[in-house]
């Protein structure tokens, strides 16, 4: 049995303490999900499944799902792969509707870093030191590192032995486009419009290289990792409307695109940007695809470095990679990014005329999640 994909949309994403500054998590996603359920008539879902990584826990989509109005009989769960739970939650809806277990399913995520909730170790906790306070979770064994992401990046950069001009070049690529495909209104197709935001808040039009060459390091004897080529922190929500040929054929519906399947990897955490390309090859030899069959990629931006080992890794898809940008323009809203992505996969795919495309995202801890869709509109 397959699993279809109707469409979906997406919030503008805004910066953290910036457009949504007060807009907790759950009523961003319950707006933008709202919108979803709306467009698509969408009465009562099997399941709404919702990646979050930084919100208060506590099944936050059950409480996303009430805030929107959903009927109280609808189940709704949690994600958390952190950056690749949104991918993740979608990948869980298309096995749902496969195995027989649904006919239609909204999936996809949300996050607030403008909301997020204070966190403290407990007295009790062999790690304690004092009452202080800490944002980003604890990924690896040891030490436990508010920096620890950057680490794994600066690493991955240092590993790879790429230079500043490698990234400098995708940093500015990711701006040019997200600012081409704003003015040209190339994805006012998947935006929900919601507490009034106008636009992407993220995308800089005038990023340049004297610019990027001013930034000063994010880490204390860092090299090269700064500002521009690190994704920002950022708000933002997105949901996609999955079912069954049975659902499609008792609605009289077309659907936009078939899942033909998804995977993971784990790899070292320490160097976790290099899963968003190692889950993707492990994509493409479990369905036995090679890159030329594939006529879009969109990988979750989070640092440029994942940029320039996808370049190198596969050399002749540069024209058909983010083609609308990145997440270095856009921002990463953890728990939303993966169903972010598949959207502008999809959106790349129709406005090109595609048939193959594949999403990707490497998430804390060292956990790649990949997706592989075929457009069928």
């Amino acid at each position: 049995m397959d699993a279809y994909i109707l469409g979906g949309l997406r919030s503008y994403v805004g910066l953290s303490k910036g457009m949504y500054c007060h807009v907790p998590a759950e009523k961003l996603g319950a707006a933008v999900l709202r919108q979803v359920m709306d467009k698509y008539n969408i009465i009562e879902p099997d399941y709404i499944i919702a990646g979050n990584a930084v919100g208060a826990g506590g099944n936050i989509a059950r409480l996303m799902a009430l805030e929107a109005g959903v009927k109280q009989t609808v189940p709704a769960f949690s994600v958390d792969v952190q950056c690749g739970s949104g991918l993740e939650s979608i990948a869980i809806a298309a096995a749902k509707i496969t195995c027989g277990e649904a006919d239609v399913v909204i999936a996809g995520g949300f996050e607030s870093s403008s909301c997020q909730p204070r966190r403290g170790l407990s007295k009790n906790h062999p790690d304690y030191v004092d009452d202080s306070w800490y944002s980003v979770a604890k990924f690896i064994p040891g030490v436990h590192r508010e920096t620890v992401m950057l680490e794994g990046a600066e690493q991955a950069i240092i590993e790879e032995k790429v230079s500043k001009e490698e990234l400098d070049y995708w940093v500015l690529r990711s701006h040019k486009l997200a600012t081409e495909a704003r003015d040209k209104g190339l994805l006012q197709n998947i935006i929900a419009p919601v507490f009034d935001a106008k636009q992407d808040e993220g995308i800089r039009p005038r990023m340049s290289q004297r610019l990027i060459d001013r930034l000063p390091k994010l880490l204390p004897d860092g090299k090269l990792l700064n500002a521009a080529n690190a994704c920002l922190i950022n708000d933002g929500a997105a949901f996609i409307v999955l079912c069954s040929k049975k659902y499609l054929e008792e609605h009289g519906l077309k659907a936009q695109a078939r899942v033909l399947g998804s995977t993971a990897c784990g790899g070292d955490p320490m160097v976790s940007p290099r899963t968003a390309v190692t889950v993707l090859e492990k994509l493409l030899n479990k369905h036995h695809l090679q890159e030329k069959d594939i006529d879009g990629f969109e990988l979750n931006e989070a640092f440029a470095v994942i940029d320039v080992i996808f370049a190198r890794t596969f050399p002749n898809s540069l024209d058909k990679y983010n083609v609308f940008g990145g997440a270095l323009a856009y921002g990463h809203p953890y728990g939303a990014s993966g169903a972010i992505i598949t959207l502008h996969l999809l959106e790349s795919l129709r406005q090109r005329g595609g048939r193959f495309g594949c999403t990707s995202v490497a998430a804390a801890g060292g956990v790649g999640t990949a997706l592989l869709l075929e457009y069928l509109e």
